[in-house]
């Protein structure tokens, strides 16, 4: 992983090391398999759903029940869909915001004949809401595609009621037709469309604010960010409403992005940190550099995910999790600003990991093309109910992180030993001087926390490390008044 300064790169070996030894994944619906799942969605009217897209043309929904038996079928386009191709298919799902009430959600699928992205609006059957109507389809937006790869496909709403649409750079190889840069045509882009107000002839609106609504330039007013190369899966932080990008990267580097309206973020001038056309040299002025990317030796070809805010794993709480769907190691990124974040490799999990999704209380879901769904888990139970002790000592990030003084009097530093061990827990500023003596005292095996008093410190940055035997973890904290 690339980080982008000399004190970042130090925190980031620091909270590098595995701090999860007992994280991992397990079949979320045992009873349950999908063909190629691409994409996962709840329709937040508070049913109980989850809907499960498989890449031929079905949308299947299911009650979110480890225990439910069967997923019936939603809607059913396939003979609408071109799917030949390993990277065409229906392909994304979005619910609109007042489903309960219009029963709306849209789509984004590939056709043929002639080859084309499609955006489509379907209505729920007017006679049955657990199905969908596929008569009511409203082709809202659709483009051409010149050849099978890079289709982009992930569609949804963000905080501001407008719908976001991620488009690939056409495909081939290298953005032939260098699409991503030409902002008057709509691959290689983050869109934003306002499907509830209809302008000018179109099925959607351009949002007043849209970065050339109105251009005289010739640009696509639709474009909200450009200069991507396959923003295969993007999702909104719901806590802060940052929009967080998997940019599949061409021979050499993945990369994570934050979208910004109006900004370029490189493709294909650039391929990561790195220069790609010309290969050294390349102009920089105006490029959006990703937050980190990976290369080769970690994987191929990132799947974008969520900021964790569920409650059931507290070890990711505000981490945005993605993954590789070539090696199938999933990473947890925290941050906290642009020379605030660091990334660690949460586990080596074996699965084609294709998207993320979220239940209506916020907890991950992973889609795998062996056709089950997973869930996080913090531990394995023993006999005795307890988690399995982790092979090396475990230190926890603090949650929330950043922490409001003035909301938070004391946090919890959680951590986890192997073995009965004496602890050192301290407190350091960003000059490496102790500020405070936490805890020092033996603990038992297993997880443990240490209350710390927040209100006592001042606002800024801090660490605090674990200290027992030979070994020292590290973390970072920063207080906000």
């Amino acid at each position: 992983m690339r980080l982008r300064s000399g004190l970042l790169v130090l925190f980031c070996l620091l909270s590098a090391l595995p701090l999860h030894a007992q994280l991992q994944i397990e079949n979320a619906f045992p009873n349950l398999t999908f063909d190629r799942p691409v994409d996962l969605q709840h329709p937040g009217d508070n049913s109980g759903r989850l809907f499960v897209i498989e890449q031929a043309g079905l949308i299947r929904v299911f009650p979110n029940d480890a225990s439910t038996a069967s997923a019936a079928v939603f809607l059913d386009i396939r003979g609408r869909v071109n799917a030949q191709g390993n990277e065409q298919g229906l392909l994304g799902l979005a619910f609109h915001p007042s489903f309960k009430e219009n029963g709306y959600f849209f789509v984004n699928y590939t056709a043929s004949n002639p080859d084309r992205t499609v955006v489509a609006r379907f209505t729920v059957s007017a006679s049955d809401p657990m199905i969908a109507d596929p008569a009511s389809e409203q082709i809202i937006l659709a483009f051409p595609q010149p050849f099978s790869n890079h289709n982009g496909g992930q569609v949804a709403f963000g905080p501001d009621g407008y719908l976001y649409i991620g488009t690939g750079d056409g495909g081939s190889g290298g953005d032939p037709q260098n699409n991503a840069q030409n902002r008057a045509v709509l691959l290689g882009k983050m869109l934003r469309i306002d499907v509830d107000n209809p302008q000018a002839g179109k099925n959607y609106g351009i949002p007043f604010d849209n970065p050339f609504a109105g251009s005289t330039e010739g640009f696509a007013e639709e474009i909200y960010a450009w200069g991507l190369r396959n923003p295969w899966r993007f999702s909104f932080d719901p806590a802060f409403g940052r929009l967080w990008a998997g940019d599949v990267g061409q021979n050499r580097f993945e990369e994570v992005d934050i979208i910004e309206k109006g900004k370029n973020y490189g493709w294909r001038i650039m391929e990561g940190f790195a220069c790609y056309n010309p290969q050294s040299g390349c102009d920089e002025t105006g490029l959006t550099k990703p937050i980190i990317e990976y290369g080769r030796a970690d994987g191929a070809s990132i799947t974008g995910g969520h900021v964790y805010r569920g409650t059931r794993i507290p070890e990711l709480a505000g981490k945005y999790v993605y993954a590789d769907f070539v090696t199938g190691k999933i990473w947890g990124l925290t941050y906290t600003g642009p020379e605030n974040f660091h990334n660690e490799l949460l586990l080596s999990s074996g699965k084609n990991i294709a998207a993320f999704g979220v239940d209506a209380q916020g907890e991950l879901l992973i889609c795998s093309f062996d056709g089950s769904i997973y869930r996080f888990t913090s531990g394995v139970s023993s006999a005795g109910g307890q988690d399995a002790l982790p092979v090396s000592p475990q230190l926890q990030d603090i949650a929330p992180n950043p922490i409001l003084r003035g909301t938070h009097r004391t946090a919890l530093i959680r951590f986890a030993l192997p073995a009965a061990a004496p602890v050192r827990l301290l407190l350091f500023d960003t000059l490496g001087r102790e500020i405070r003596v936490i805890a020092d005292a033996a603990f038992e095996a297993g997880r443990q926390s240490v209350t710390l008093d927040v209100a006592g410190l001042r606002p800024g940055i801090y660490f605090y490390s674990l200290q027992t035997n030979h070994t020292r973890l590290t973390r970072k904290l920063v207080v906000i008044e």
